[in-house]
């Protein structure tokens, strides 16, 4: 999954086996009509679950710090690889303490790779189709609210996925927690 610098590989998506070994993030950023909308997601590339978020009308390193600190909330993982590209926010010694301080590895892609991170642009990519591009969006708080909506009852719970033997990221997750306790 790593090479010799601790950087996740190509082939991460494929390799991740369970929960809560590599999580991919990035930023997306949408008009209003207020302004920018920023949304900060984290993915976990085995069940491809969104497993944290954040929005926001600012795009600095609180907002990948606040995804990250939902995921962590959620799942207190430890050890898992967390894939970004270099943008500043990830960059930020608020976001390197926050992975140093729960004991997760920080993984960075290439200059001018874009490949590294094109697990969590399909995502994005889904979510520019599915509401983004649907209409114009009057306010920041209208957009957020249909982005939450979005991710937390369509994307997660309803959307099934042929990588995913055509589950939803909640049913492989449970199958496979299942099947695991037994």
């Amino acid at each position: 999954v790593t090479d010799d610098k601790g950087r996740v590989t190509h082939d991460f998506i494929t390799a991740a086996t369970e929960p809560n070994q590599v999580w991919l993030t990035d930023i997306t950023e949408h008009w209003t009509g207020e302004g920018k909308l920023y949304l900060c997601a984290v993915k976990d590339c085995c069940s491809n679950k969104i497993v944290g978020y954040s929005i926001d009308s600012r795009m600095k390193s609180e907002l990948a710090a606040a995804a990250l600190r939902n995921a962590i909330a959620l799942r207190a993982p430890a050890g898992t690889i967390v894939h970004s590209d270099r943008g500043s926010q990830f960059r930020s010694k608020r976001v390197v303490r926050l992975l140093k301080n729960n004991g997760l590895h920080g993984s960075m892609g290439r200059v001018g790779s874009s490949s590294d991170n094109a697990a969590m642009e399909s995502f994005f990519s889904l979510l520019q189709k599915n509401v983004l591009n649907t209409r114009r969006w009057n306010t920041r708080e209208e957009l957020r609210l249909a982005i939450v909506v979005w991710i937390e009852t369509k994307y997660n719970r309803r959307r099934r996925q042929r990588g995913l033997g055509k589950l939803t990221p909640v049913e492989f997750e449970t199958i496979y927690t299942t099947a695991n306790a037994a």
